[in-house]
C-alpha cells in the first residue's frame, strides 16, 4: 500500500486529492493513480454475494456503455477477498446474462476503505458503506455518495452526476435540480451590482445548454 495512504480515517472531502494505492483487483494489480487522465468513478459496496450489491452491479454492467461514452472508468471495492470476488463475479454473470468489465479491489485489511472513509471507525463490523467517489483526471475528488448498507445506489444518478460535473467543467455553467443531459442549463450569477439586469431572474437565469 502507498505511504499517501496515511491520512485520517473518514477525513477525505471533495477538492481533496484522491490517495493512491495499490492493491488486488478481479483485472490483476492496479494503482488509483493509473486512471490520471480520465474520471473514475470508485465505489464501495458492503459484501459479496448479497442481495442489493449484485443488483447494482448488474446495474452498472447493463449500463456500462454509457460510462465508457463519458470516458470514465468504474472501479468496486470491498473487504472480501479478491477469490470472494471472483467467484460473485462468475455468478452474477452467469445468472444474469452480463459481463462485469470493470475491476474489484480487494482490501481484506481495511486500509484502502479506511483511507477513502469507506468504513467507519466506529462500526460495528468491516461491511464498507455504499460509497461513491467521482474522482477527476488530476486525481481530484469531485463529489461523493454515501448510502447505508440497506439502500442501493441509482446508476441514473451516477451517470447524472459525471455528466454534470463534466459539463460545468467545460463550459461556464450551472446544472439546477434534476438535470438532465440536453436539458437547459442555469447562467452564472453576475458578480458586481452594475451587470445585474432589471430581470427578475437574473439570479436564475435558464439558458439553453452549450
Amino acid at each position: 500500500m502507498s505511504d499517501e495512504l496515511q491520512i485520517k480515517p473518514g477525513s477525505l472531502r471533495i477538492g481533496d486529492i484522491a490517495p493512491d494505492f495499490e492493491a488486488r483487483t478481479t483485472h490483476g494489480p492496479v494503482k488509483l493513480s493509473d486512471y490520471r487522465g480520465r474520471w473514475l468513478i470508485f465505489f464501495s459496496h458492503p459484501a459479496d454475494f448479497t442481495p442489493v450489491c449484485t443488483t447494482e452491479f448488474v446495474a452498472l454492467a447493463r449500463q456500462q456503455d454509457k460510462f465508457d461514452a463519458l470516458d470514465c472508468a468504474l472501479l468496486g471495492l470491498s473487504v472480501d477477498s479478491l477469490y470472494a470476488h471472483l467467484a460473485w463475479v462468475r455468478a452474477i454473470e452467469d445468472r444474469f446474462d452480463v459481463k462485469i468489465s470493470f475491476p474489484i479491489v480487494e482490501d481484506p485489511s481495511m486500509a484502502v476503505g479506511h483511507a477513502f472513509g469507506m468504513i467507519d471507525e466506529n462500526a460495528a463490523d468491516s461491511a464498507a458503506m455504499r460509497t461513491s467517489y467521482f474522482i477527476d483526471p488530476q486525481g481530484i475528488v469531485r463529489a461523493t455518495t454515501c448510502y447505508p448498507h440497506n439502500v442501493g445506489r441509482s446508476v441514473d444518478e451516477m451517470i447524472r452526476m459525471l455528466a454534470a460535473l463534466q459539463l460545468t467543467d467545460e463550459k461556464n455553467i450551472l446544472t439546477p435540480e434534476g438535470w438532465q443531459p440536453g436539458d437547459d442549463v442555469l447562467a452564472i450569477p453576475p458578480l458586481s451590482a452594475k451587470d445585474i439586469s432589471r430581470d427578475e431572474d437574473w439570479f436564475c437565469h435558464v439558458v439553453k445548454a452549450p
